[in-house]
């Protein structure tokens, strides 16, 4: 067979898996939304959700999702790039920096339910932290820990050696280096392993329901106060996000329409998942753009 055949041939085959990849993903989004799109409402958003009778909504459950969100982000995204900077630019290879990428490879295998098991016996029960956000975006943070680690040493070895060479050359400071032209070529890799760790965020229940809990206790969203019991900014309070209300809705049943309710709710996580992925990338070339001076070309 001609080269150029099978140069045809193979290209075909590999368009043809991309292609049957993307109308999966994009059948499984549209079922989910188009099945719970009519749920949505302003109403649906902003209320709280009853316990046997219809209707209600999924506000604090939202609240929740996003505040953890953020809370994850504060604690991984400092150590996960902290620690990809260092593998890539400081360890050196030796028997103490193939342990470390063991330990990493071996945390990022371990089944959601072991890493909640995790934080219920030492976050919750050990250091008494309690059913609340502040254990679950700890927990949430050992997960997702090992691909921010490997995402962000990654993206700094895929940039090339000249351009460190050059900074070299030039008697720049290491951290100078890394920060002025290493980390600007970078930093789209490391967005990407922020998405990817933030979707895990959005979507985690096992975890969440052994250390976050699976209730919410009364909000007050006009007290602001981070210690007070009643305030939505408490860290310290329980707090059940839109994932594990989907599954308590689904499992237990109590509500006539819990059916609509769950699809409602999963249409609203889906969409929320889709605009951040959106956000980050646009933030991504935005902050690109900035820390390398690139200008759009017209």
């Amino acid at each position: 067979m001609k080269p150029k055949t099978v140069d045809k041939i193979a290209t075909a085959v590999i368009v043809t898996f991309a292609l049957a990849i993307v109308a999966i993903l994009a059948g499984l989004l549209g079922f989910i939304i188009f099945r719970g799109i009519g749920q949505i409402s302003w109403e649906f958003l902003t209320s709280k959700p009853q316990n046997l009778r219809a209707g209600g909504g999924i506000g604090p459950q939202l609240f929740n999702s996003i505040f953890l969100l953020v809370l994850t982000l504060i604690i991984t995204i400092p150590l996960g790039w902290g620690a990809g900077i260092y593998m890539a630019e400081y360890a050196k290879p030796g028997k103490i920096t193939n342990f470390i990428r063991l330990v990493v490879e071996v945390l990022s295998s371990f089944p959601s339910i072991v890493i909640g098991l995790f934080g219920l016996l030492v976050l919750v029960n050990t250091f008494g932290f309690g059913f609340s956000l502040l254990s679950g975006a700890l927990a949430l943070a050992v997960f997702n820990l090992p691909l921010m680690v490997r995402t962000t040493e990654q993206a700094f070895r895929s940039v090339p050696t000249a351009q460190k060479e050059a900074g070299l050359a030039l008697g720049l400071s290491k951290w100078k280096i890394i920060t002025s032209i290493l980390l600007p070529v970078a930093l789209p890799t490391m967005i990407t392993g922020t998405i990817l760790a933030a979707g895990r965020i959005f979507g985690e229940a096992a975890a969440l329901m052994f250390t976050a809990g699976m209730s919410s206790p009364p909000l007050d969203f006009t007290d602001w106060n981070p210690f007070s019991e009643r305030s939505p900014l408490n860290p310290m309070r329980p707090a059940e996000t839109l994932a594990v209300h989907i599954w308590k809705v689904n499992s237990e049943q109590l509500k006539p329409d819990a059916a609509e309710i769950a699809a409602g709710a999963s249409a609203v996580l889906v969409i929320m998942v889709l605009l951040f992925n959106l956000f980050a990338r646009w933030l991504g070339r935005f902050v690109y753009r900035r820390m390398t001076a690139a200008k759009r070309m017209n």
